[in-house]
């Protein structure tokens, strides 16, 4: 009976991990210095650890046609694939997911803080090349993951990543997911992009990141871009994302515009 319960507990600590060498073990150090140990006697291996999804942006799901989640998922399982101490790709699920390992070992690590998990995230994000099959598998998923993540260093590096990341492509999708984040920071990260980012499609990202704001914030600011901005395309993609609003304060806009 409880080897039954303990193996009860892993399943629901790890998820529906199968085909794989499963070694359990608690996160006593920052997460950077677990994976270094759990990677350094070399080989392929997964590197797994959960954490709770932040409010408002529970979009996860295991894409399972046979499934139907009548509730989103709280939590995020974060999976990474390591060759040696190099990590070549990452994967994220809902704890409910199966999870087929390829027959490989995987170190599932228990209570990481979600700060660590941040800031190693984010490492991967700022310095993984802008070009390459690594980019792909591993910074851009690290970027989604980072924006699951409740906390205030997730916050800050997602600013962080929007304000100065060598790839317009990663500004732009840092600035959606601190729009989802809503808050101050959000609010003038994304002005800020509006102003000073050096490229259109960024710039046209950050009007529709304003509008994916709440309304009280993201709608004034929409009406001073279409009023006052001097890129007469930043102008009208803003007054695109005021007509889409159904705002009150909008339509009003629209009538002093065409009324003068």
């Amino acid at each position: 009976m409880i080897s039954l319960l303990l193996a009860a507990a892993l399943a629901i600590g790890q998820g529906r991990i199968t085909n794989g060498q499963i070694e359990t073990r608690p996160a006593g150090q920052p997460l950077d210095r677990e994976i270094a140990a759990a990677t350094a006697r070399g080989g392929s291996r997964w590197v797994a650890y959960r954490l709770r999804i932040a409010g408002g942006r529970r979009t996860m799901d295991c894409f399972d046609r046979g499934r139907i989640a009548l509730e989103p998922a709280s939590e995020l399982s974060i999976l990474a694939r390591f060759e040696g101490t190099a990590v070549v790709r990452l994967r994220t699920a809902t704890p409910d997911c199966e999870i087929d390992a390829g027959g490989l070992p995987v170190t599932w690590l228990d209570g990481v803080r979600a700060d660590d998990s941040a800031a190693w995230l984010s490492s991967l994000v700022t310095t993984t090349s802008s070009t390459g099959e690594r980019y792909d598998r591993v910074a851009k998923t690290a970027l989604i993951a980072l924006a699951m993540h409740e906390g205030a260093v997730a916050t800050r590096s997602l600013v962080a990543i929007a304000r100065g990341h060598e790839v317009s492509k990663m500004r732009s999708d840092a600035l959606f997911w601190l729009a989802q984040r809503a808050g101050d920071q959000a609010v003038s990260t994304i002005a800020e992009a509006i102003d000073r980012d050096p490229d259109t499609e960024v710039k046209k990202r950050a009007v529709f990141a304003l509008s994916q704001l709440p309304k009280n914030d993201g709608v004034p600011k929409l009406i001073d871009v279409a009023r006052n901005n001097q890129n007469m395309v930043i102008r009208k993609q803003a007054m695109f994302w005021l007509g889409q609003s159904n705002d009150p304060r909008a339509l009003k806009f629209f009538e002093d515009v065409l009324l003068k």
